[in-house]
């Protein structure tokens, strides 16, 4: 059965898990693929997240902010090609200069409501929508979206792969 929930909370708390407390596997994806996420990607940390993958058959796709399928790429046919470019994009906004606290910002930015299960598998959609203001007086539009594949894997929700990098709305 393949049960699909969407939350929309007026006014929510990016920094808080919108899925209730007897929804273990939303809470625990959400948790996942933005709080860790989050904490991993600021302090450029692979070992905060390498366990929130299964890396046998993983793949990610980059939709290169394209919405023609024609132009996408298999750009991370394993996880570790998706880990180096990662690690390369943490590194990166670490060395940035911000006018504004990023946390703030990439929480802020980010929404994760919609997570579709059928039995083991997930289907979730988490969009950022926002900026980053920078010192320099530039700012870092943050607008795409990702579709993230997950499994329970060993007891635990994993990403197995995604399709990213797209444009967000689509079309």
């Amino acid at each position: 059965m393949v049960k699909r929930i969407s939350m929309v909370e007026p006014n929510r708390n990016p920094f808080r898990n919108p899925f209730d407390a007897a929804d273990e596997a939303r809470r625990a994806i959400w948790t996942m693929l933005v709080e860790r996420d989050i904490a991993a990607f600021l302090l450029a940390d692979w070992s905060l997240v390498e366990d929130d993958f299964v890396a046998e058959g993983f793949l990610g796709i980059d939709g290169r902010r394209s919405s023609d399928p024609d132009g996408w790429r298999l750009a991370f046919p394993t996880l570790d090609a998706y880990r180096d470019e990662w690690l390369r994009q943490a590194r990166d906004f670490a060395e940035g200069s911000y006018a504004e606290d990023p946390r703030a910002a990439i929480f802020s930015a980010t929404t994760l409501e919609d997570i579709e299960i059928a039995g083991t598998a997930a289907l979730v959609r988490k969009k950022f929508d926002g900026s980053l203001r920078k010192t320099d007086g530039s700012v870092d539009r943050m607008l795409w979206q990702t579709l993230y594949h997950c499994r329970l894997h060993e007891g635990r929700w994993k990403i197995t792969g995604f399709t990213g990098y797209l444009p967000n709305p689509m079309g």
